[in-house]
């Protein structure tokens, strides 16, 4: 089968390789249908992610058909549509049982796919622990409308709910690229007062002000005073970064009024300093996000009622053959892209 494979830091390459099998009486084969890149992806090639493993099939969006399941597998069946979670987890440990899944403390816990074990950018993927790994998608929801279901739908569904919005909230969302706009999705589900997307792509502000008219929008250069002009306690009640770099984590606390929630969202290529002098007396709450994939259930049924769309999202789509052109697009944000599907099959 073709699968897409991190070779070593900055090489990528389409190789040929053998059908997954079962491994494991708790494993199934998915027959990937649908895949996409995501930025991890692209950490991954550029060497940011040390526990990445040269050779592995990357990709960990990915939606298909279950072709083969384990003894033990009780929830799933071949035949079934499914969602593939980017987190790998057992379900009975101390983390699993608390929803935190993304500690599981299996030797292959937490963010495996793709990065560890091979992934489903490639005709076929073995997912461990299958019933906690796969959601049937109902069969009103395309392979399209599901597609981000697994990552970064469930980065911006988790990141929100941990960071404990209210109706009464200004919600500061700093970065619109695609976790960004989901998070904006999850965010819009909690009602709050106001919500401000800081980004800086022309392109991007135009999407969001096309999609979502009525969110407000500023750029980095004018995001602390429009922030401080349209919030009703000098600064926005909950941050939540997703862009990822030096200046929009500093972006993040300086935005806070004080006693807010910061949620770092976004996975970063170099660690960040807390200046502590400069935010003493500010008394903000720090959570550190990332995806934890224990919430796929609940979003497929809100993507079914209609109350979550990514499709707009999907701006190129290619066959895996296509693979390499759609990650030089994707990389260097060509033609407007904002995220590629890609056919396996």
């Amino acid at each position: 089968m073709l699968a897409y494979t991190y070779v070593e830091p900055g090489k990528f390459e389409l190789q040929e390789k053998p059908k997954p099998r079962l491994k494991d009486s708790h494993d199934a084969i998915v027959r990937v249908t649908l895949g996409s890149i995501c930025t991890s992806d692209l950490h991954i090639k550029h060497g940011s992610v040390p526990r990445a493993v040269p050779g592995v099939t990357v990709g960990h969006e990915m939606v298909g058909v279950v072709e083969d399941v384990g003894e033990d597998v009780i929830g799933i069946k071949p035949g079934d549509r499914v969602t593939v979670n980017v987190e790998t987890f057992c379900g009975e440990c101390f983390f699993c049982r608390r929803g935190y899944v993304n500690n599981c403390m299996d030797p292959n816990g937490g963010w495996a796919l793709g990065c560890r074990i091979d992934g489903g950018q490639a005709e076929y993927v073995q997912v461990p622990y299958a019933d906690q790994g796969l959601n049937r998608i109902p069969d009103t929801v395309s392979d399209e409308q599901a597609l981000f279901v697994g990552d970064i739908l469930a980065t911006g569904f988790w990141s929100v709910r941990i960071s404990e919005i209210t109706s009464e909230d200004t919600i500061l969302i700093i970065g619109a690229g695609p976790t960004g706009i989901c998070t904006l999705l999850c965010a819009l589900l909690k009602n709050p007062r106001r919500i401000i997307v800081c980004e800086q792509s022309p392109e991007r502000i135009q999407f969001l002000q096309e999609h979502y008219p009525d969110i407000l929008v500023t750029t980095p250069e004018h995001c602390e005073e429009f922030v401080r002009k349209n919030s009703d306690h000098g600064g926005a009640d909950v941050v939540l970064e997703v862009a990822g770099s030096e200046d929009t984590f500093r972006l993040a606390w300086k935005c806070a009024r004080p006693n807010a929630i910061v949620t770092i969202v976004a996975l970063y290529d170099k660690p960040q300093i807390l200046p502590l002098p400069d935010m003493y007396g500010k008394n903000l709450i720090f959570k550190t996000g990332g995806v934890d994939g224990c919430d796929c259930a609940e979003i497929l049924r809100l993507i079914e009622s209609g109350r979550i769309d990514t499709t707009p999202l999907i701006t190129h789509r290619f066959s895996l053959n296509e693979i390499e052109k759609a990650y030089r697009i994707f990389e260097n944000r060509e033609d407007g892209v904002i995220k590629v599907a890609i056919r396996s099959v």
